[in-house]
């Protein structure tokens, strides 16, 4: 289960990669935008400013993320459903889609099927993080095997850059990576990364350990956290990689 208080943590740090993938978006004048994983909204919301004249959708799989989003009001129309079974309607001109696809095993597939299927010059933006082989998750998975829940701790479910330049044979890509430098405040006794972690990453094992693993599992990975990420002048230096792809069709 999502929470959305625990997910906005670091909201700034967050939302930075969301405005660096829309920025690279061409489009004018879009009839529909969709923002698949829309999580609490605020986000999306901010899509209305760009291109105040669009339809604006959010979809994500979480209720209680919607129902967050919902609240906001605003000139966007927010409901659950799952990204796999989604499909462009003819007006759909831009496709948003921020930090959900690693969710996603078949997210490849996904991205293939709807560059096929959104209308000509339409574009697709996409972000995934590509942190899986930063200390934070490699000492997320060796913790994990000790407490038996590595069936449910991805090893490296995205691709590079590259991967999704190649995959997307026919649209006019650009795709990238970048390493932000995020400088968490020490502002209590618990680790920075961890409440980080917390936000995403660790949700899955929240869900699979009873509460008295869960605080154990929690407790141990802290230990590894501090050592790898140690604090200096008040601060956690929290390096995070993300990987972004902005692909627009072929027009007709």
């Amino acid at each position: 289960m999502w929470d959305p208080s625990v997910y906005r943590r670091f909201g700034a740090e967050r939302s930075r990669p969301f405005f660096d993938l829309v920025a690279r978006i061409g489009a004018e004048r879009p009839r529909a935008v969709v923002d698949l994983g829309c999580g609490p909204g605020e986000l999306t919301l901010s899509l209305a400013g760009r291109w105040p004249g669009a339809r604006l959708t959010g979809i994500d799989s979480s209720p209680e993320m919607i129902e967050k989003a919902s609240a906001h009001g605003g000139p966007a129309d927010f409901r659950t459903g799952d990204v796999r079974d989604w499909h462009p309607e003819p007006d759909v001109d831009v496709l948003v889609t921020n930090a959900t696809l690693q969710w996603v095993p078949e997210h490849r597939d996904l991205l293939v099927r709807w560059t096929r299927e959104l209308p000509p010059g339409a574009w697709l933006a996409m972000q995934v993080p590509g942190n899986f082989g930063a200390p934070s998750h490699v000492l997320l998975r060796e913790v994990g095997k000790r407490y038996g829940v590595s069936d449910v701790l991805r090893e490296a479910p995205v691709g590079d850059a590259a991967d999704y330049a190649a995959l997307l044979d026919g649209a006019e890509v650009d795709a990238w990576e970048t390493t932000y430098l995020h400088l968490l405040p020490v502002d209590g006794p618990e680790h920075p990364v961890l409440r980080w972690m917390e936000g995403t990453a660790l949700r899955p094992v929240k869900v699979t350990l009873d509460d008295n693993a869960w605080q154990s599992f929690r407790a141990d990975l802290a230990r590894e956290l501090t050592g790898a990420y140690p604090a200096t002048g008040g601060y956690v230096a929290f390096p995070f990689r993300r990987v972004f792809v902005v692909a627009r069709t072929a027009s007709s």
